[in-house]
């Protein structure tokens, strides 16, 4: 089954600023909860996401046990939009859209995550029971930093 999550929040500064910082893969560690050591293995040197970016990092989404995930950036539309799917991880389907809206005074972000667990009806039971949790949690947290971060 293929889940959705969507996520919309208001930030407190201009488009090209939401930009900027959204698309450089290192601040993705700032946003992501400290339990889940998020490192970064691909050497970014600073860039900003480009369409067929590969980015390889380690997570720990469950009880501390390290995976090794890989991301492609698949579209971007600067300053309004960019897409990265996940190409090697714990999911059959994981695919994040992230857009930028400007407004008078700030801006809005949009995510929507679309991700399909591996194991069937197993995968629907630990979807049930704990990934749908963990990541309202996980953005939870980062709608929590951004808010200070955009203030």
């Amino acid at each position: 089954m293929i889940y959705t999550f969507k996520s919309e929040q208001f930030l407190n500064t201009d488009i090209q600023t939401a930009w900027d910082f959204f698309s450089s893969a290192a601040n993705l560690a700032v946003i992501t909860p400290p339990e889940m050591a998020f490192k970064i293995h691909t050497n970014l040197e600073g860039k900003e996401v480009y369409e067929g970016l590969i980015i390889d990092y380690t997570v720990k989404p469950l009880l501390g046990i390290p995976l090794k995930w890989q991301t492609e950036i698949t579209k971007v539309d600067k300053p309004l939009l960019f897409i990265d799917k996940q190409v090697k991880g714990p999911y059959l389907l994981w695919e994040h859209t992230h857009t930028f809206t400007a407004k008078d005074n700030g801006v809005l972000m949009h995510d929507e995550v679309k991700y399909q667990l591996p194991l069937g009806l197993l995968g629907t039971i630990v979807h049930n029971f704990i990934v749908r949790e963990k990541i309202r949690k996980i953005f939870k947290f980062r709608e929590e930093t951004l808010n200070r971060l955009f203030k």
